[in-house]
């Protein structure tokens, strides 16, 4: 049985001061240190000790001060993967939210490769390629656990890589995370891949978040 546990930064500063994200290099507010800390705390409850856990993350400051925070707590490596990181919105990133147009994807239509129209930026297929990558690397380690720490947008090509959606389908699909969640991935023994837990949240407020059901 593998297990794979999907992450999002908790609060970044960008959202508070209400600036556009992407690859604009926020960092955790204060309350997302201590949601950080809650984190990996949550995660070192729901890991099998014996096993020592594979640590990856994007290497943007919010997500790589949340790995640093679990890799402290699991005492294991972090390794840092740009292809983790979340969709570039190009000349649009840093600035204040709704100053710049965007060309919103067609209801119908090749969403996928939809270009917003803002110089720099990144299509769903731009994305949704590398963070594949950034998957298979995961599960061509073998490691029976690992932890993926990552953006609200990217952890949706996260687990559709991990369920083995093709690359043509993910135009418009979208699984709701929210900031400082753990998603629980698995693969078990039939070989079957699982979304065993949505988006938990219960760690950020102080409760302890339920163990991952078993399979059956």
């Amino acid at each position: 049985m593998r297990d794979l546990y999907v992450v999002t930064h908790p609060e970044a500063t960008h959202v508070v001061d209400g600036l556009v994200g992407g690859w604009f290099d926020s960092d955790l507010t204060p309350g997302g240190v201590e949601q950080a800390q809650r984190i990996a705390d949550a995660l070192a409850v729901r890991l099998r000790p014996a096993e020592r856990a594979l640590l990856l993350s994007s290497d943007l400051r919010r997500t790589q001060r949340t790995a640093e925070a679990i890799a402290a707590r699991l005492d294991v490596d972090l390794v840092l993967d740009t292809r983790l990181r979340e969709q570039s919105y190009g000349a649009a990133e840093g600035l204040p939210v709704g100053t710049v147009g965007f060309i919103s994807p067609p209801m119908g239509g090749d969403r996928l490769r939809h270009h917003d129209g803002v110089e720099g930026s990144e299509t769903r297929l731009d994305v949704a390629t590398r963070v594949y990558a950034a998957v298979d690397r995961v599960v061509a380690a073998g490691a029976e656990q690992a932890v993926i720490v990552t953006h609200g947008g990217a952890a949706t090509f996260v687990i559709a890589a991990w369920i083995g959606m093709p690359l043509e389908s993910v135009g418009a699909v979208k699984f709701k995370v929210a900031p400082g969640s753990i998603s629980v991935l698995r693969d078990d023994s039939s070989g079957d891949r699982q979304v065993v837990l949505l988006s938990e949240t219960g760690h950020l407020d102080g409760g302890r978040a339920p163990l991952p059901a078993s399979a059956g």
